[in-house]
């Protein structure tokens, strides 16, 4: 047998109700601006590595230019150009599995991107640019495991619009 809340209680259970959507909207609102930073960040940094000059590879290189540097980092430039573009239009994508699974794949990307640069700065020639590095992609991959696991993976309703599951 359901139990029937007093008159009283009802307004409260609705504006706890709102407040728990106003929280899931305020999230998914959060998970949309990360998008967007992810997806300027990766914009320009794209844009700038694939139109790179010549002089700069070789500053990076530490006074000489390396074309297969230059090719790989134009190469990384063309994929986070990609990697923006997906992320832009990805915030206008309602479906919860679809964002979920950027979540997850960007949080793995970050992570080893991470770990790869940590792995250079100490096993080769430190360099301040491999600093900078290190900081973004773990900040950016604590932020994309931040939304794929907090509260025990199951923040699932950032992903999706309050309305949609009214609809299904």
């Amino acid at each position: 047998a359901m139990k029937r809340q007093p008159l009283l209680c009802l307004p409260l259970s609705l504006a706890h109700r709102r407040s728990w959507r106003s929280k899931m909207n305020n999230a998914r609102e959060q998970l949309d601006r990360l998008f967007a930073f992810d997806a300027a960040a990766s914009l320009m940094f794209g844009t700038l590595a694939l139109l790179s000059p010549h002089h700069a590879i070789a500053q990076l290189g530490g006074g000489e230019y390396n074309h297969s540097l230059h090719e790989a980092l134009r190469l990384y430039g063309c994929l986070r150009i990609a990697c923006g573009w997906i992320l832009w239009n990805a915030r206008f994508v309602d479906d919860g599995k679809f964002r979920k699974h950027v979540c997850e794949g960007l949080f793995v990307c970050y992570i080893l991107q991470a770990i790869s640069v940590i792995r250079a700065q100490f096993t080769e020639r430190p360099n301040y640019v491999n600093w900078i590095a290190m900081v973004v992609l773990l900040i950016l991959s604590a932020a994309y495991g931040s939304f794929r696991f907090r509260r025990g993976g199951k923040l699932i309703k950032v992903y999706e619009l309050p309305s949609a599951g009214r609809l299904q």
